[in-house]
């Protein structure tokens, strides 16, 4: 498989809209469809902080990787937040996964961010495998409170 990572364009709607369900559905949680659509609007918007790169193969999407550039309190440069990472189950162990954070890590670079960071569920081992190999697992324990609107 021949992985090539991209900006999301606007006719991969169908595609990033199926990954990002099966994303949803593997953390077992449903959102308003209007949020999906805010947030398919915001990736595809140049004045947003938030972004999505695809990984393609064979001629279809599969995976997809949402992230955020944000200022911090600890340096002068920005942060990056790895927000979403999902692939297609029949591609994992295929690099598309290790692919979409390298591609992360070189948009980062470019944007002048001195860091990226994501979560994942203690629960997540295939995921934690990888995650391992690629960065350092800093200890913290996240910390909650939904505040309604």
């Amino acid at each position: 498989m021949q992985i090539r990572t991209r900006s999301v364009a606007a006719h991969d709607e169908a595609s990033w809209r199926a990954l990002w369900a099966g994303y949803l559905a593997f953390y077992q949680t449903d959102l308003p469809p209007d949020v999906t659509d805010l947030t398919w609007r915001r990736l595809l918007d140049a004045a947003e902080p938030v972004h999505c790169l695809v990984a393609e193969a064979d001629g279809a999407i599969w995976g997809i990787v949402n992230y955020v550039f944000h200022r911090a309190t600890w340096t002068a440069s920005s942060y990056c937040y790895l927000e979403d990472l999902f692939t297609a189950p029949e591609a994992r162990g295929r690099g598309v996964g290790r692919a979409l954070i390298e591609a992360v890590y070189a948009a980062a670079q470019a944007a002048g961010a001195t860091r990226v960071y994501w979560l994942t569920h203690e629960s997540n081992a295939t995921a934690r495998q990888l995650y391992d190999a690629v960065a350092e697992n800093a200890g913290f324990i996240q910390y909650r409170k939904t505040i309604a609107s």
